[in-house]
């Protein structure tokens, strides 16, 4: 049987974040308060700090990506103009 994936939008997840450093009790406590998996709230305080920002390590994870997808259309140009290059270099055409 497959779940029903719940979306947090990202003032709640900042919100979430705030309310576990503010507040006395443990993340799995302040989670279980919130219907969400400690997992989850963990990984969204990576994300953000106590204040609500955003972290470096979620800075630097959001460029990575970007950088990734850059470097993915850069070999995608170069395959592309190697096979032109061996097309137009055939002597047989």
């Amino acid at each position: 049987m497959s779940e029903i994936r719940s979306k947090y939008d990202e003032e709640f997840k900042k919100n979430a974040v705030k309310l576990s450093y503010a507040s006395p009790k443990s993340v799995k406590e302040v989670s279980d308060d919130l219907g969400l998996s400690a997992n989850r709230l963990y990984a969204w305080r990576k994300k953000y700090t106590a204040d609500g920002d955003k972290t470096r390590h979620a800075t630097q994870e959001k460029e990575l990506k970007s950088l990734r997808l850059e470097v993915a259309e850069l070999k995608m140009e170069r395959d592309m103009l190697k096979k032109a290059t061996a097309y137009f270099a055939n002597p047989r055409r």
